[in-house]
């Protein structure tokens, strides 16, 4: 029974001189607590050592992916006998399956081997007799190139820059929040009418930084910054304010405020920007359908363009809205129809009454536009094209057959008409009904033919 080994110098083939210490895997590490006893179990037959780092690295690749390499094809070709029908003991299970395809090699990958396996990096060593301090060295290079491997893909297919651009966006956006909130009210107490009339937090701040004291507001021109009429408003205003006096330090600092308010929306804006072409770059199909934003805050909600490929279309229609999910599931209430894909400008377009069911339709194909920006070469937005166009058009015949029944869940809204009587057939006439027999005394309790039973009088005088 032969054992192969990889290790960062080569591989190496074992001989299991006892096969019976494979099944008594849980003992086994007391055969190999020195290297005396490690030599008494296993026999290198032979090793095979890298020329380089790069076939170390080739190798290592393969190995990870399940695949023979090169030197260890050659090593099995001259050591493994297929007359002798020996036994490989193997680490993975991927690589026996391969070798056994290649070599008709009956391989083995079980618990007791993967016990095996460890006891013998512990006596590595003194096994393979390698020099400790090569070995080590051959290690930490192979670690470095086989880290610099993993790495080398094309820049533009990073999705990892998305994740950091859409989640400093956001930070951008509440830091700003809060610094136009302090402007304003600081500001406010010598110019509350200002925040008023200029709604642009932006436009605010530059009129704030040019004015500076409301009384210099009718000798300064505005017109680069705001329309005639608005310009008008704040001039009329500033005359008439109710504000309170400040002093020039306050002034000067309300405007260095201003300008960091001004400078954080123009990186906001250059962020944006980059976040747009990145996502063109990387998933121009979903960015295509649901939009930067949205697209940007569902991969990095779930990780990578890859982890979210994985998800299938029901989990992408939800996702971000996993409190309402588990919340529901708890209460036994009806479950959320839609999560960041809501803020998509086609679900927005809709009426209240169809987005759930026009979220779940786009939930569909933005899980098939990811798959093909994950995992397919073509850098267009030819599918998320095609596929928008053809999602608008039953968005559109949806809202014009919105009373009509569509689908199994959908239902017509029944109408009922007021009921008139046609011709002159079956009318009451009043003539007949005056001549019609009156009925019996009898039936109310009077004379006549009931009167003289026994029974009936009994029941009157009772």
């Amino acid at each position: 029974m032969l054992v192969l080994f990889e290790t960062s110098a080569g591989y190496a083939v074992f001989k299991l001189l006892d096969e019976k210490k494979l099944h008594e895997a849980k003992n086994l590490y007391l055969d190999f607590e020195s290297p005396e006893k490690a030599a008494k179990v296993l026999k290198l037959k032979h090793f095979e050592k890298f020329d380089d780092t790069t076939t170390a690295l080739a190798a290592a690749t393969a190995t990870v992916e399940g695949k023979i390499s090169k030197p260890l094809k050659k090593l099995l070709k001259r050591l493994v006998d297929p007359e002798l029908q020996e036994q490989l003991l193997v680490a993975d299970s991927t690589l026996g399956k391969a070798i056994k395809d290649k070599f008709s090699l009956e391989c083995i990958c079980n618990n007791s081997v993967q016990d095996l396996m460890r006891v013998i990096r512990s006596q590595v060593d003194s096994l393979i007799e390698v020099d400790e301090k090569e070995l080590a060295a051959m290690r930490i290079g192979l670690a470095h190139s086989l880290s610099r491997y993993k790495l080398k893909f094309s820049p533009d297919k990073v999705d990892t820059m998305i994740v950091q651009a859409i989640s400093l966006l956001d930070d951008l956006d509440k830091e700003t929040n809060n610094y136009i909130m302090r402007c304003k009210e600081w500001y406010g107490w010598h110019f509350p009418e200002l925040a008023k009339i200029i709604q642009d937090n932006v436009a605010f701040c530059k009129i704030v930084q040019l004015i500076g004291y409301r009384t210099h507001a009718a000798q300064l021109d505005l017109s680069d910054i705001l329309p005639a009429d608005v310009e008008t408003q704040v001039k009329e205003a500033a005359e008439i304010s109710m504000g309170t006096e400040i002093s020039e330090e306050d002034i000067t600092n309300i405007r260095h405020l201003c300008a960091q308010v001004i400078e954080i929306s123009d990186y906001r804006a250059q962020l944006f920007e980059y976040l747009k072409n990145r996502m063109m770059a990387v998933a121009p199909n979903l960015t295509v359908l649901v939009g930067e934003l949205v697209g940007a805050r569902l991969i990095a909600h779930a990780g990578s363009l890859l982890n979210l490929a994985k998800h299938p279309s029901s989990t992408v229609q939800i996702l971000g809205a996993e409190k309402a999910l588990f919340r529901a599931m708890k209460t036994k209430h009806d479950t959320p129809k839609y999560g960041l894909i809501y803020h998509a400008s086609l679900v927005g377009q809709t009426t209240a009454k169809l987005k759930g069911k026009v979220s779940r339709m786009l939930a569909a194909k933005a899980a098939l536009a990811i798959r093909v920006d994950a995992l397919g070469d073509d850098t267009k937005a030819t599918m998320g094209i095609q596929q928008r166009a053809d999602l608008e058009r039953k968005f559109a015949n949806l809202e014009q057959n919105s009373n009509k029944r569509i689908s199994g869940t959908g239902k017509m809204q029944a109408k009922f008409e007021k009921y008139q009587q046609k011709g002159d057939k079956n009318q009451f006439n009043q003539d007949l009904a005056a001549n019609l027999p009156k009925k019996r005394q009898s039936d109310f309790g009077g004379g006549g033919a009931g009167a003289n039973n026994k029974k009936f009088k009994k029941d009157l005088v009772v």
